[in-house]
């Protein structure tokens, strides 16, 4: 799996060795120099966004300060591929963009319409027992197929600049959000844990921003399949970590 997979092995070479010399130097024209070289990273981020809106140019732009942040940010002595580091990054500050400026990215109909009873549910069963609702448990109690529930949850995403505004309410959460369960630069960490193929889709979900379905698609699988394997590789990722810390931690 090649988290940078736009660039030969010497790029990559070279990039780590820039990255490096950038943390120790903290060079401004290196700087400039390692941003243009992974321009690329910002131009995907730019296009995800593309059909919302919002002029191409002006996402570029945005997107390229979360490019530089994310190399101010970089810590290359870590182990974690710049890219696999980057893409979040950008993403965000697309994100904030589109909470500050827009509505959010498009959602279905149906989930829009599925969404506030399918974060009921999930608050709820929450609480009957004790810890995050699968989501084979939130269709049963809704009586909905487990694909309609994964397009809801997805949904959150972009709701959520709106519950921002919400005097502090927000949408409950259940393991599929990384967010509730562990940042993206603990998982390039833990990747090389799960086998071949929930490494694959995890990379895809939560570094190539790709969706569900996309990486159904690209895989030859289903949705609803997807969707199983990314609960259960949080939950594995997880359990990796609760074991990685200390008694008292």
């Amino acid at each position: 799996m090649n988290p940078t997979r736009h660039q030969t092995d010497g790029d990559e070479v070279w990039l780590q060795e820039a990255l490096q010399r950038y943390a120790t130097y903290r060079d401004k024209s290196l700087r400039d120099e390692i941003a243009e070289h992974t321009s690329w990273l910002a131009t995907r981020g730019a296009r995800r966004f593309a059909d919302c809106g919002e002029p191409f140019d002006d996402l570029v732009q945005v997107a390229r300060i979360g490019l530089l942040n994310a190399i101010d940010r970089f810590d290359p002595f870590q182990g974690v591929p710049f890219g696999a580091y980057a893409t979040p990054t950008i993403m965000g500050e697309l994100r904030r963009y589109f909470r500050d400026h827009t509505w959010g990215v498009h959602v279905s109909r149906r989930a829009k319409d599925l969404r506030p009873a399918v974060n009921a549910a999930t608050e709820a069963l929450s609480k009957e027992l004790q810890r995050s609702p699968r989501i084979a448990e939130i269709a049963e109690r809704m009586r909905i197929s487990e694909e309609a529930v994964i397009e809801a949850l997805e949904a959150n995403s972009a709701y959520r600049p709106h519950t921002l505004d919400m005097s502090g309410r927000t949408a409950p959460r259940v393991e599929s959000d990384v967010d509730s369960v562990l940042n993206r630069e603990v998982i390039a960490r833990l990747l090389d844990t799960l086998r071949p193929r929930e490494r694959q889709i995890l990379y895809l979900r939560y570094f190539e921003e790709l969706s569900q379905a996309q990486i159904a698609d690209q895989i030859g699988t289903s949705q609803v399949h997807v969707g199983r394997l990314i609960v259960s590789s949080l939950a594995e990722l997880r359990e990796h970590l609760r074991e990685e810390s200390p008694p008292d931690g």
